[in-house]
């Protein structure tokens, strides 16, 4: 939320102090033992918040409001002092005396709610629901109070049947991940997450799965909770139970009790839906275009890792240099700022910083000199590679993945050295409009990370080859 996150820090150390009893203890402590601060007026438990994650996110929001508020009011000279000191102080206060209790008390009511469903009639149902909501959890970090759920069932009952679920979510996370290593295999970027992590979330840790990837494209994180559903909803049918919590994904089979229900052999039936299904889920989702846009997943699979060689450039640093190179205008018609095209991939600059142009002739030239990298199966998009390292996609059209190359001609080969001379492709507007589609020519530079700096210093009328802007590339 843009504020200072020490402040945050302080408030968290507030809230599980070890002069509070500890949130742990609290069962077993007599009320007239519990410890207090005596107001006069009234009374405030000294109670810690271990193991409570509503409380820290309440609080923390109110610090930020507060500390947003007093910043715009309090003059720059004195702020230092007084926005942490009217901000951190009232929100402390408030945090103990009314979002403690609340959150405590929304958090109980959520693992009353989930043991109630583990052990209701209709458990299976609810084991499916479980299973696939448990990752968007780990998101919030309400994930942290299943921990206690577990030992309260290990407690009741010797075994629980909750923490299996979280393991095969683990699982499937890693799966769908896999997934995106095989159809995206050759991105040699995206492998150096990609790998990792599902490595990682088969051990037990699903964050760089969910946030590196998964997330990213939406439909591997929708596979992976409908494949997590199923696997929690077979594993509760087959009566799997864990004697401890501990290590998730594939290791948690070591704590599984063999003797309860189907045993180690029903939650090795668990572990391979937990991934077949994401796998499954996932190429289809993408080869449809379902839960994800096409033209992402196409930008995408089409990076390649570039092979920048030095050219002429202006030296930063000892070792940091900038290379500066024109863009040129890709053909006849009108140079427009990517905000005004009307495709949020593009004009929110998800896929990198460029323009584009709204043609008024079929003919489509290279914006760079460089090298063609890739040529999309469906001849909508071309990827190219400068010398600078700059990866440039030349996108025809918006959501023209979709019209399976029929209204472009492709001139150009891969590996072909290509000059603002060149001409890329003939794209047939008639054929494009009749769709419904818009026929913009979107160019962007890809990899963003390399960019030092883009201008756009010509908009409106232009022809082939006219210089209409540049951009800074980083180099070493």
């Amino acid at each position: 939320m843009g504020t200072t996150q020490i402040l945050g820090i302080i408030l968290g150390i507030t809230l599980v102090s070890p002069q509070l009893l500890n949130a742990y203890a609290v069962p077993g402590t007599a009320a007239a033992d519990i410890p207090f601060w005596d107001f006069g007026l009234f009374q405030l438990d000294k109670i810690g918040y271990q193991a409570q994650v509503i409380p820290a996110m309440l609080a923390g929001f109110l610090l930020a409001y507060l500390e947003i508020f007093f910043r715009k009011r309090i003059p720059e000279a004195v702020s230092m002092i007084f926005v942490p000191l009217f901000a951190l102080l009232p929100t402390i206060i408030v945090a103990h005396a009314v979002l403690g209790p609340v959150g405590w008390w929304l958090g109980d009511i959520i693992s009353n709610v989930i043991n109630a469903g583990l052990t209701s009639s209709f458990s299976w149902l609810f084991s499916f629901i479980f299973g696939a909501l448990y990752s968007p959890l780990v998101i919030t970090g309400l994930h942290h109070m299943s921990n206690a759920i577990d030992m309260q069932l290990i407690s009741s009952f010797g075994t629980t049947n909750l923490w299996p679920m979280i393991a095969l979510s683990n699982i499937a996370q890693g799966s769908a991940v896999l997934a995106i290593i095989f159809l995206h295999r050759g991105n040699e970027r995206e492998e150096q997450v990609s790998i990792p992590s599902t490595i990682s979330a088969y051990l037990g840790v699903t964050e760089p799965a969910m946030f590196g990837i998964n997330l990213k494209y939406v439909y591997p994180f929708v596979a992976a909770m409908i494949g997590s559903g199923f696997a929690g909803m077979f594993n509760n049918i087959m009566g799997v139970r864990a004697n401890a919590i501990g290590v998730g994904g594939l290791p948690g089979i070591l704590a599984i009790n063999p003797k309860e229900g189907g045993g180690w052999l029903a939650f090795g039936g668990a572990m391979a839906i937990a991934v077949v299904v994401p796998i499954i889920l996932t190429v289809i989702f993408e080869k449809q275009g379902i839960f994800g846009k096409k033209e992402e997943v196409a930008v995408a699979t089409a990076a390649v890792t570039p092979q920048a060689t030095q050219t002429t450039s202006t030296e930063n640093s000892a070792n940091q240099t900038t290379q500066v190179e024109p863009f040129y205008a890709p053909g006849e018609g009108t140079i427009i700022a990517l905000e005004s095209v009307k495709d949020p991939v593009f004009s929110t600059k998800i896929m990198g910083e460029g323009f584009a142009l709204r043609p008024t002739t079929n003919q489509v030239f290279s914006p760079v000199n460089g090298e063609i990298l890739s040529i999309f199966e469906t001849k909508h998009a071309i990827g190219i590679l400068t010398k600078t390292g700059a990866e440039i996609l030349v996108h025809m059209g918006l959501d023209t993945v979709e019209l399976k190359g029929e209204p472009f001609n492709v001139h150009v080969t891969v590996g072909q050295n290509v000059t603002p001379q060149t001409l890329l492709a003939d794209m047939d507007l008639e054929k494009v409009k009749a769709t419904g589609r818009e026929t913009d020519i979107v160019v962007v530079m890809t990899n963003n990370e390399k960019m030092a700096d883009f201008k756009l210093d010509h908009q409106g009328e232009s022809t082939p080859g006219l210089v209409i802007g540049e951009y800074k590339v980083k180099g070493h």
